[in-house]
């Protein structure tokens, strides 16, 4: 029987405590290929979500990388998976790339529910709250006085990178932590640049990324550096945030204890069906005797 608790006080809603022996946890992962690039923050938590006993399995598959979305559902052996895409947006990828692998890797009798991704998790503003007052601290700026930019991919041809992005933003604001919040993209204005020239005093820029790979490691960089501004600090990117774990684990929990509730509630309605079915056979056979 499983129980609940609060993953840590950042991400307060309930998840399960004991291993559920019929469900996965799949993290769907963008991916980098380059030769120098590390996906090693997407194992570390991988590491961290087995280690809280959510389910009986927990692996990691990558659109660009190694293992595939389809080696790592093959990996598997849970009759439920669930998969958490470590997106920051909804776009293409998590809507139909991502869709299009797992259903070609899915094998019969097996049940896969796909989340909504991490730019979409409502625990996501809390935790880029804690991530960027943490790098301000560190460089000694006063929160209060600071400004935050989340830079995010962006898309000439896709919304929703920019909508899932300013989304974000106004959750941010509303938790009246910072002087300011506003969005930025790589591929679409506001540019870094053009958002950063906007905005006086201490700016902390967390990079709206689910990994360190080319945008969050090399792009960000040096697009502050190119700012030339003294004042301006790189958080890093929210994937590898301290604390990500928690929100993962907060979704991925609540899943598994809505699909266990799901089930009871049919084995429930089963057996119910089942004694009716047999009080009814007892009354007919006393009728007929």
């Amino acid at each position: 029987m499983c129980g609940t608790r609060s993953p840590s006080p950042m991400a307060p809603a309930t998840s399960a405590v004991c291993t559920e022996p019929r469900t996965a946890i799949l993290l769907a992962v963008h991916g980098e290929r380059r030769e120098d690039a590390s996906n090693e923050a997407v194992f570390r938590l991988v590491r961290a979500l087995s280690d809280r006993a959510l389910a009986a399995e927990v692996e990691a598959g990558f659109i660009n990388g190694v293992p595939t979305i389809a080696a790592a559902l093959d990996a598997l052996t849970a009759a439920r998976i669930i998969v958490y895409p470590l997106f920051a947006s909804s776009g293409y990828f998590t809507r139909d790339r991502l869709v299009a692998l797992i259903d070609e890797a899915n094998r019969e009798g097996r049940h896969i529910r796909i989340l909504p991704p991490l730019g979409l998790d409502p625990g996501l503003p809390d935790l880029v709250v804690a991530f960027a007052r943490n790098a301000a601290r560190e460089r000694g700026f006063a929160a209060r006085a600071s400004n935050v930019i989340l830079l995010a991919h962006g898309s000439r041809r896709n919304s929703a990178s920019r909508n899932d992005t300013e989304r974000i933003a106004e959750a941010v604001r509303r938790r009246a932590v910072f002087a300011q919040v506003e969005p930025a993209f790589l591929e679409e204005r506001p540019f870094l640049a053009d958002t950063a020239s906007t905005l006086s005093g201490p700016t902390v820029v967390v990079g709206l990324f689910s990994g360190e790979g080319l945008h969050g490691a090399r792009d960000a960089p040096r697009l502050i550096v190119e700012l030339g501004r003294d004042d301006v600090a790189y958080a890093g990117v929210v994937g590898s945030a301290p604390g990500i774990e928690d929100v993962v684990a907060r979704s991925a929990g609540e899943a598994i204890l809505q699909d266990i509730r799901s089930r009871t509630e049919v084995l429930s309605m089963s057996r119910l069906g089942a004694v009716r079915g047999l009080a009814s056979n007892r009354v007919k056979g006393q009728t007929t005797g």
